[in-house]
């Protein structure tokens, strides 16, 4: 059976997601894209010339019959700013889908989770499909949720901090409570910390600065392919208990003999 991940009706065969900004060059990024195997690609409409699409843009090096637009709305530190940001993305068409983000800290870039709710209220009765970041709070996310949001993002760890999945618990605490796709978002630093997220069951992982920041993006773009799907496929086949004292590989009971 396909084993799809369903966005708001939508299929998808790649569960990794991917983002556009910091590489070095729209080369660069067009390459790590298309070893990465995602099929969504996020952007984020303040940093997409849309006024004067007849200057070089990111839009440029992003095939859009193959990759389908997430614009964000990075940035954004009120409702007010969120909502704005996200139709001006939809109106010049790059989506109906949204990343939300409002950010409550500029140190921590921690999500202000209050104008988060606020603002996906309005959205999502303007008929977008929310796909909020937040905190890995359980609460938070079930409230997500209940109000409407297609998915729930909870971070691993802080935006670019490569610090890899900090509370698994609470992670699979989202995960069992929720009734739409977990995406992890955030914090991502290497294939290892891509795979431990999939095999806790989420649906899907979002990256962006995992994969730019790296040495070589293009490379890392095909580990963290292989590291999700992996991890995914881990999940799936269910992983022995974790025991205390060991378990004999070859035990003799049982066994045929001579």
């Amino acid at each position: 059976m396909a084993d799809e991940l369903v966005i708001a009706g939508r299929k998808f065969q790649s569960r990794l997601l991917i983002g556009t900004g910091k590489y070095a060059t729209f080369d660069l990024m067009r390459q790590a894209l298309e070893v990465s195997g995602a099929e969504i690609v996020t952007v984020a409409v303040r940093r997409i010339n849309i006024s004067d699409r007849s200057k070089e843009s990111l839009l440029d090096y992003v095939d859009q019959k193959k990759y389908t637009l997430l614009p964000n709305t990075a940035g954004c530190y009120t409702a007010e700013d969120a909502i704005r940001t996200a139709r001006l993305g939809r109106e010049a068409g790059l989506s109906d889908m949204v990343k939300l983000e409002v950010i409550g800290d500029e140190k921590t870039l921690f999500p202000d989770n209050a104008g988060l709710i606020e603002a996906a209220k309005v959205l999502i009765k303007e008929g977008f499909i929310v796909m909020p970041y937040t905190n890995d709070d359980p609460i938070v996310c079930k409230r997500l949720e209940e109000i409407g949001c297609a998915v729930v993002m909870p971070l691993a760890a802080p935006i670019g901090s490569g610090l890899g999945i900090r509370n698994p618990y609470n992670i699979r605490i989202i995960k069992e409570q929720a009734k739409v796709p977990v995406i992890v978002d955030a914090g991502v630093g290497t294939a290892s910390d891509a795979a431990i997220a999939m095999e806790l069951g989420v649906d899907g992982v979002l990256m962006n600065t995992g994969v730019a920041g790296a040495k070589d993006p293009v490379l890392m773009a095909d580990a963290m392919r292989q590291a999700v799907e992996a991890g995914r496929k881990a999940f799936l086949a269910g992983r022995i208990p974790k025991k205390l004292y060991a378990t004999a590989s070859s035990p003799l009971e049982g066994t045929l003999r001579e």
